[in-house]
């Protein structure tokens, strides 16, 4: 057993706020428009993915705790809705097809820092070129984890500006309910 399925067995779900993020609405809002292909790495219950499918878009989700996987089938199925759910990991995932965007919320702070680097090569590699990279970067102002602090400038090293657009307006501030925040980013890929 993974030490993040052995966190879902144990109730051990800070991350978990019980419902999709408010960057959802947000997002959904002002740039997203279905049927856009979504994927979302380290999807967990997958509340985001629940949502997102709801709303007519392609979603697929991504986790490597079989708890996890299996909540969000059963709450698709119990929703009517199909989204591809995937039991694996991520770091040798390949889809059969780029994505239209991909939804970071709590992978890049849950997996290891020296991870980092792959994980960016990845998320690059998901991507269409013009593909939309929601972030959301947890803000712990702690040392350790996870949940690991996403530091704003190793974010900006991490995602160089060769690769990535940045946008020039201010990150989405987004609570939660474990007391910390993240900053929501919309990068594009080049």
């Amino acid at each position: 057993m993974n030490d993040w399925e052995k966190r879902y067995q144990q109730g051990e779900t800070g991350w978990d706020r019980g419902g999709a993020s408010p960057a959802i609405d947000h997002w959904l809002s002002a740039l997203l428009t279905a049927p856009a292909r979504v994927l979302i790495p380290g999807c967990g219950r997958g509340h985001e993915a629940v949502y997102l499918v709801g709303h007519g878009f392609s979603v697929a989700g991504i986790d490597i705790a079989p708890s996890a996987v299996s909540h969000l089938k059963q709450q698709l199925a119990q929703e009517g809705l199909e989204g591809e759910v995937i039991l694996g990991d991520l770091f040798t995932y390949q889809p059969e097809a780029l994505f239209d965007v991909v939804y970071e919320q709590t992978c890049l702070c849950a997996i290891q820092p020296d991870e980092r680097q792959p994980y960016e090569a990845k998320l690059y590699e998901w991507l269409k070129p013009g593909g939309h990279l929601l972030a959301l970067f947890m803000q712990t102002g702690a040392e350790g984890g996870p949940p690991f602090h996403c530091d704003l400038l190793a974010m900006r090293k991490l995602f160089p500006a060769v690769r990535w657009q940045w946008p020039a307006d201010e990150p989405l501030f987004v609570p939660h309910r474990n007391g910390r925040f993240e900053l929501g980013y919309q990068l594009i890929r080049k």
